[in-house]
């Protein structure tokens, strides 16, 4: 199933997504001068990747103006959890930012600097239009989508790669995870995966037994960085999927496809994480698939 770009109505619908009050007004202000009431409609305005996430997987937004620097997730993790089939035309909005300036203009997606110039805001609504007329364009830019998040999934993975940690004594067996007044001794087998957003890395443990009926997911922050961990723990029992994520092979329970041959993964408990198309690619060669 693929979603068509075509509007119902000759009117774009726009999601505003920011986490600083000001900017969501001066935008929402500036898009209402540059066009006229008939030709574009503010449905809505998320204040975080979380608020986001929930409005757009219900559908019915024509364009999405993305900020990227936001709590709960940031602009690349919005775009890994959108459904394919509800996802609209993106429009990043940035303050400076070289590393995904740089990106986003080798892979030719649409982006506006803080503070946003007219002429710009005119130009990107007008790009938009475009493509939301042309259901033919859609898997091209669904590619140019799939490259971005690629080049950002293989920049961190790249440099994790850099970082050496051979001087352990071998693989971890077991987490020490400091939690309100003692310290939890967390077997490695109950590592279900290990995320990182905002900064903060989380560790999801699996508190029941595997073979419970209804397997239960406890999140814990750790000190360690994604990259310490990925480098600690053990290669043939865990892969970096994404750029944000490290998964327990034995805890995969089904790959779902997702778009630009990549794979949401269930995981125990229903947990999901979202694989980069690299990682899909090595995660179906390491299950034989």
């Amino acid at each position: 199933m693929t979603k068509d770009y075509a509007m119902s109505s000759n009117t774009l619908r726009i999601l505003v997504v920011d986490d600083e009050p000001p900017a969501r007004k001066r935008l929402k202000k500036m898009l209402a001068e540059v066009s006229s009431n008939d030709k574009i409609e503010i449905v809505g305005e998320a204040t975080d990747g979380v608020e986001a996430i929930e409005i757009l997987n219900k559908g019915g937004i024509d364009v999405l103006f993305l900020d990227i620097q936001m709590p709960g997730f940031d602009g690349f993790e919005v775009l890994d959890r959108i459904d394919p089939d509800t996802r609209p035309v993106v429009i990043f909005t940035t303050a400076f930012d070289e590393y995904a300036i740089r990106a986003f203009e080798v892979n030719a997606v649409d982006y506006l600097l803080k503070p946003i110039p007219k002429e710009r805001l005119e130009e990107a609504l007008d790009r938009a239009t475009k493509l939301c007329s042309a259901p033919d364009s859609k898997e091209k830019t669904e590619e140019r989508m799939a490259r971005l998040l690629d080049w950002m999934d293989a920049q961190s993975v790249i440099e994790a790669e850099l970082e050496d940690y051979s001087e352990s004594d071998g693989p971890l067996q077991q987490l020490s995870i400091p939690y309100r007044d003692r310290i939890l001794i967390i077997p490695i087998d109950r590592l279900v995966s290990v995320e990182i957003s905002e900064g903060i890395t989380r560790v999801f443990i699996l508190e029941d037994e595997l073979d419970s009926p209804r397997p239960m997911l406890k999140q814990h922050i750790v000190n360690y960085t994604l990259d310490q961990l990925g480098g600690l723990l053990d290669s043939n029992d865990f892969i970096r999927v994404h750029r944000s994520a490290i998964v327990q092979f034995g805890h995969i329970r089904e790959l779902v496809p997702w778009f630009s041959g990549r794979y949401k993964l269930i995981l125990t408990a229903n947990h999901e994480v979202i694989a980069s198309r690299e990682r899909s690619k090595l995660l179906k060669e390491r299950l034989m698939i």
